[in-house]
């Protein structure tokens, strides 16, 4: 951990011998503490008010506690495992690691595999030994069936018979994707229906949103992770966008406002959820004209947490422009309005950054807690002009995660299989054709935020 002109390698051991405990730290140059160990000292009490300690207990302690700092929660580690994979060895006692967590989290090739470079580039050369044992040297499929199965310790913990199978994982949102993207679509009037399946893309949207697209050969598009190979669906490239922060931004914009005591006391007089009160209450003031015309003074810049897609700038902030001197119920459900139009127009920006890069989308399969607001639905529909479906099942991470056991069970010949029969579609959105000017605009309105926000950046770090 070098700093400065200091040579990797200069580090200081400091010894304290205390009453109760020998302490040990490793510290540099800098004077920072770089480990920490200690070690209890023996003592004895041979008559009241008489203490005795061992010298020779003392240098004991004084040797574990010096080698202690050279044997870390570092040296002594067995596996490291990201969680699904944690969660697989505890149901199977098996190590292998799950495709998915390696590629997407962990520099992983699934072509190539690992990059002994890379990790020495880093300083984490002893992860290369024995063949990466302690990061994964074997690694397979989500949905492959593990071991096993369920171990008797397992089985007796979660309440089943052991021996089930246990699949390889997926991390959640994937699993989410998982579980609405292969959906049989025939019959509702869509797009995608008789097209690949790379012509859909999931957005799986809570308290952050993935969007996640898949592709037969691997695209490149900057600003969106990937692709990876196999990592959501078994032979096909994912290429995953997302934005850092959607309903945390929702609730931040809502419950920061003057009116959100009035709101809270109306809609638990109606026994309502805050935001299905907040959904009819801009129906009842939008009058004749359609809900989204409400914004057209008021436009929202949505990185408050910096952009993620397809940007990749976390120095962005957020943006509110068009604001009054009154903060009445009607000022924060506008607010509202723009907040959730100001999330679809990031989709829009992050689907255009992927076809312009090479995918070819048509329509737009949502899961997730945001999925059951039907005014984020629909402002998705409208600002992007795609058809949203949603499942007939709430929870799709769930029905996802579901898929994997299936094939690990070998009921179903393939993910690809199993996907067409558990997905279900539930409720299909289309875009009102008749507003695309409006969104047109206000689109023109999003992209002069961010402009303008990095003008002003500039100005402020010139001379």
């Amino acid at each position: 951990m070098p700093g400065g002109d200091q040579e990797l390698g200069s580090y200081y051991v400091g010894v304290d011998v205390g009453t109760g405990s020998v302490r040990a730290a490793l510290v540099d140059q800098r004077g920072i503490l770089l480990a920490f160990a200690d070690q209890p000292i023996n003592q004895w009490e041979p008559q009241f008010n008489h203490h005795e300690q061992s010298s020779e207990d003392i240098w004991v302690a004084c040797c574990i506690v010096t080698k202690n700092l050279r044997e870390t929660c570092w040296d002594k580690a067995g596996h490291f495992f990201d969680l699904p994979d944690f969660l697989s060895w505890k149901a199977t006692g098996v190590t292998a690691r799950s495709l998915c967590s390696l590629v997407c989290k962990w520099t992983y090739s699934a072509e190539k595999g690992w990059d002994d470079s890379f990790w020495k580039m880093v300083g984490l050369e002893d992860l290369v030994a024995d063949n990466y044992s302690k990061i994964g040297n074997q690694v397979l499929p989500p949905g492959t069936s593990l071991g096993n199965g369920l171990t008797p310790e397992a089985a007796k913990d979660l309440g089943l018979p052991a021996g089930i199978a246990v699949a390889a994982s997926l991390i959640d949102a994937h699993a989410g994707g998982l579980g609405v993207i292969g959906a049989d679509v025939r019959g509702h009037g869509l797009a995608c229906e008789g097209q690949p399946v790379t012509s859909r893309l999931a957005i799986i949207c809570g308290t952050s949103s993935c969007h996640m697209g898949i592709s037969k050969n691997p695209i490149f598009v900057p600003g969106v992770w990937g692709p990876y190979f196999s990592a959501m669906v078994p032979g096909f490239w994912l290429n995953e966008g997302g934005q850092s922060v959607t309903g945390k931004l929702i609730d931040h914009m809502v419950q920061g406002h003057a009116a959100f005591p009035e709101l809270q006391a109306k809609a638990t007089a109606r026994c309502q959820s805050i935001y299905a009160y907040l959904n009819s209450h801009l129906d009842l003031i939008k009058k004749t004209q359609p809900v989204g015309f409400l914004t057209v003074d008021l436009h929202v810049w949505p990185d408050f947490h910096g952009n993620r897609s397809p940007l990749a700038d976390l120095t962005l902030k957020g943006m509110v422009t068009g604001l009054k001197l009154s903060q009445d119920l009607d000022d924060l459900a506008i607010l509202y309005l723009a907040t959730v139009q100001a999330i679809a127009f990031g989709t829009r920006l992050i689907i255009e950054a992927m076809e312009s890069a090479g995918h070819s989308i048509s329509t737009l399969f949502l899961c997730g807690g945001l999925g059951k607001n039907p005014l984020f639905v629909q402002m998705h529909a409208d600002i992007t002009g795609m058809p949203v479906v949603l499942s007939q099942e709430v929870e799709s991470v769930l029905v996802g995660a579901a898929i994997l056991g299936a094939c690990a069970s070998g009921d179903f010949a393939s993910v690809q299989e199993a996907m067409a029969r558990m997905s279900k579609v539930g409720k299909v959105v289309f875009p009102r054709r008749e507003d695309k000017r409006y969104y047109d605009k206000k689109y023109q309105v999003f992209l002069k935020l961010v402009e303008h926000q990095k003008e002003y950046a500039s100005i402020m770090k010139g001379d």
